[in-house]
C-alpha cells in the first residue's frame, strides 16, 4: 500500500544499487520527495554491458536502462554531474560541490568506486592510459582502439581481463602484465590459472607473470613503450589498468560512520550513524550466513541490495541474506564464482577438479569448505549444477567424509 510520509530520501550514487532502491522508495510512498546524485551525466546504465560495448557486440542506446524522462515520470529528482562534499550526520544534511545543502530523514550511500590510478612515471604526462570502470571510459578507449595497434594491459583483476579480451577483439596484438603467478590468485588455484591461460593464449593474447609496469615511454603525448619491473620494454600505443578499485566515500570523513575498505554495515545494511544506511560495491556489510563482512561488485548483490535497503530507510527491519554469485565471460567459455571464493583463506579448505568439457575444453571446479560447510565454489567452463550448489551454500550443508566432497562434482 502507498503511504504518505512526507518523508525526505537522499541517494549517493544512480548506479543499479541507488536507482533501484530510489523506484521502490517511490514505489512504496507516493509522497516522499527523493535525491539521486551522481558525478556522472547519465541516468542509469548497465555497467555490465560496457564489457559487450568494448567488444563491438552491443551499441551504446542498449546499454541505456533509464533516460531522464523517466526520473520525471516517477518524480525523483536526478542532480547530475554533482559531487558530494560533506555529510553532516548530526544534523542530517549533505553538502553538494554546487546547488542547495539537502537535508534527509534517511541516508543512502551507493557511491561505488573508481579506478585506481596507474602512478609509474610517464603515466601522467601520456593520454590514452585507461581504465574501465565508466561509460566514459569505454567510449574513450574505444575512440583510441581505433587509431592503434598494440596495447599493454596490467593488473590481474576482472577489469584488466575485461579490457584485455576486449582490445584484443578489437584486432590490437595486446601483451597483459600479471603481477602475480596467475589472474584472480586470490580466487583461482594454480590449476584454475593455468586454465585461464591456455584460454587466453588460444585466443593470441601474450601474457607475462611476475610482471607490472614500472614506466611509461611517451612519444608526441601519448605511450610508446611500457617498461616492465623486469625491465624488459613493450610497445604499446595504448595502455589498459586494472589495478584495483578506489571505493568513494571519502566524503564521510569527520563523521562517525566507521569505514575499512566500505562502508561499515550491519546485515540490514545500516552504518552506526542514524537513518544512514549502504549499498552496492561501496557497501562492506555484515553476511550472518558466513560470519564476515564483504564488500561484493556484484550486478545482482546490488539489485537486491537496492531493493531490500528501501524497505528498512522506510521503517522496515530486514536482514540481507543472499550467497554472492558473479559470472564473466572468458573469450568463448565462462567463470561464474558463488559465495566465499578466497583461496589464501586460512580459515578455508578447497577441493579442486579439471575435467574434459562436454562439447570442447576443459571444465574446472573448486568447492570451498569452512570447518565441514559448503561456503563457496567457481565454475570454469559449464556452469551446470550451480544453482543446486547456491542452494547448498544458503542451507549451510555439511560435508564431512572426504566422499561426500567428492559428489560435489557430479551435482548438475
Amino acid at each position: 500500500m502507498a503511504g504518505d510520509s512526507g518523508k525526505r530520501y537522499v541517494i549517493i550514487g544512480n548506479g543499479i544499487a541507488g536507482t533501484t532502491c530510489a523506484q521502490t522508495l517511490r514505489k512504496n510512498d507516493v509522497s516522499c520527495a527523493i535525491w539521486l546524485i551522481t558525478n556522472e551525466p547519465y541516468p542509469l546504465y548497465n555497467r555490465v554491458s560496457l564489457k559487450r560495448l568494448l567488444d563491438g557486440v552491443l551499441p551504446e542506446q542498449k546499454v541505456m536502462m533509464r533516460d531522464f524522462a523517466w526520473h520525471e515520470q516517477q518524480r525523483i529528482t536526478l542532480l547530475t554531474e554533482t559531487r558530494v562534499i560533506h555529510v553532516d550526520t548530526t544534523q542530517r544534511v549533505v553538502y553538494l560541490d554546487r546547488g542547495d545543502p539537502l537535508p534527509y530523514d534517511a541516508l543512502l550511500v551507493a557511491s561505488g568506486g573508481r579506478a585506481q590510478a596507474l602512478n609509474v612515471p610517464g603515466g601522467y604526462e601520456a593520454k590514452h592510459i585507461h581504465s574501465f570502470v565508466s561509460l566514459d571510459d569505454t567510449k574513450a578507449i574505444i575512440e583510441h582502439a581505433l587509431e592503434s595497434k598494440s596495447a599493454v594491459t596490467t593488473g590481474g583483476s576482472y577489469m584488466a581481463y575485461d579490457l584485455t579480451e576486449g582490445l584484443s577483439k578489437r584486432g590490437i596484438h595486446v601483451t597483459w602484465l600479471i603481477r602475480g603467478p596467475h589472474w584472480l590468485r586470490r580466487i583461482l588455484d594454480r590449476a584454475g590459472g593455468q586454465l585461464v591461460d591456455e584460454i587466453v593464449t588460444r585466443h593470441g593474447i601474450e601474457t607475462v607473470y611476475g610482471e607490472e609496469i614500472q614506466a611509461i615511454i611517451p612519444a608526441n603525448g601519448v605511450p610508446a613503450r611500457a617498461i616492465g619491473t623486469s625491465g624488459k620494454e613493450y610497445q604499446a600505443d595504448m595502455i589498459g589498468t586494472g589495478v584495483g578499485l578506489l571505493l568513494n566515500h571519502e566524503f564521510l570523513n569527520d563523521t562517525p560512520i566507521e569505514r575499512h575498505t566500505g562502508i561499515i554495515t550491519d546485515e540490514y545494511l545500516q552504518t552506526r550513524a542514524p537513518e544512514v544506511y549502504a549499498a552496492g560495491d561501496v557497501a562492506e556489510f555484515y553476511d550472518p550466513l558466513t560470519g564476515q563482512y564483504h564488500t561484493l561488485g556484484t550486478w545482482d548483490n546490488a539489485l537486491g541490495q537496492g531493493k531490500l535497503v528501501a524497505i528498512n530507510m522506510a521503517g522496515g527491519h530486514e536482514r540481507y541474506l543472499d550467497v554472492p554469485v558473479r559470472s564473466s565471460p572468458i573469450f568463448d567459455t565462462n567463470i561464474v564464482t558463488v559465495g566465499m571464493t578466497e583461496i589464501d583463506n586460512c580459515e578455508l579448505t578447497t577441493l579442486s577438479r579439471i575435467t574434459p568439457g562436454e562439447k570442447s575444453g576443459k571444465d574446472y571446479r573448486t568447492f570451498f569448505f569452512k570447518g565441514e560447510r559448503l561456503v563457496g565454489s567457481v565454475f570454469i567452463g559449464s556452469p551446470k549444477g550451480r544453482r543446486k550448489i547456491e542452494d547448498l551454500i544458503r542451507a549451510g550443508q555439511e560435508f564431512a567424509s572426504p566422499s561426500d566432497r567428492e559428489q560435489l562434482f557430479d551435482v548438475r
